[in-house]
């Protein structure tokens, strides 16, 4: 899954797209470079950020998305936790909603997903990006984070949304400490037990800044270090900003993991 924020203020690739055409002209080339979903956002979830108007998130993502239909094979995705925003993504040809509250912030996001029979991300996350980063805390982070997916995971059913189109994310820097992230990454197979295909979102996020004491745009190593890691403990999706570069490690860890016995 390639990122493409269209945004002034996502924590790496902010404002790097100065108009619809050069955001298209992105997306073709991580489709080029192996990306098979395109996730398309227009609100930055960072740390600390702030909600943007519905109508501000419509003017990024519709022109990228209508631009996007009919000159791609890849699926687009819309990341948003939005119901209006998602309804006119997936008009404009989205057929994923990446939900990073899993359908919590908005009561009418699960009917839209569930109308439009596509498919949908539900991310863990504890709090809001705003708030999310202040002190996070577990006392068990395995059996809370299983405990809360599992209840958005049956919240989305009984809704109506057909379970195989659910995929589950655990929301690496979301809500989460170093160590938290570092566990989940080690132990994500453990998430197997929801049933569901599992995405990953590790790429360039601060965790690996602080093992590393990398830029964001420095942190190409340690993303591929977590994305190896990743697909050994049985990711499903990984969500990157390079990817040329990490659907080469996918391809060799995916090998190791398949490989026979000895």
């Amino acid at each position: 899954m390639g990122i493409l924020n269209v945004t002034p203020d996502s924590f790496s690739d902010g404002g790097a797209y100065r108009s619809p055409e050069e955001a298209v002209e992105r997306a073709l080339e991580m489709e080029s470079q192996g990306a098979a979903i395109l996730d398309v956002g227009g609100e930055s979830t960072r740390p600390g950020s702030k909600p943007v108007p519905v109508e501000e998130e419509l003017r990024r993502v519709l022109p990228v998305l209508r631009m996007l239909s009919g000159k791609t094979k890849a699926v687009v995705s819309v990341d948003t936790t939005k119901a209006a925003v998602a309804r006119e993504a997936i008009a404009a040809g989205a057929r994923v909603v990446n939900d990073t509250s899993a359908l919590s912030d908005d009561p009418g996001m699960a009917k839209v997903v569930r109308d439009a029979e596509c498919a949908v991300v539900l991310m863990h996350r504890r709090g809001t990006p705003a708030t999310m980063q202040q002190a996070p805390y577990y006392d068990s982070l395995f059996d809370e984070l299983l405990q809360e997916l599992s209840a958005r995971v049956d919240a989305a059913v009984a809704a109506g949304i057909d379970r195989t189109r659910i995929l589950v994310d655990p929301g690496i820097g979301f809500g989460k400490r170093l160590t938290d992230n570092l566990a989940l990454l080690r132990h994500l197979g453990k998430l197997r037990v929801l049933g569901r295909p599992i995405v990953i979102g590790s790429s360039r996020k601060a965790f690996l800044g602080s093992l590393t004491g990398a830029p964001a745009d420095g942190r190409i190593f340690g993303t591929a270090a977590s994305v190896a890691a990743a697909v050994l403990n049985g990711a499903h999706v990984l969500r990157v900003h390079d990817v040329k570069e990490m659907r080469e490690v996918v391809l060799v860890a995916a090998a190791i993991r398949g490989a026979a016995e000895c």
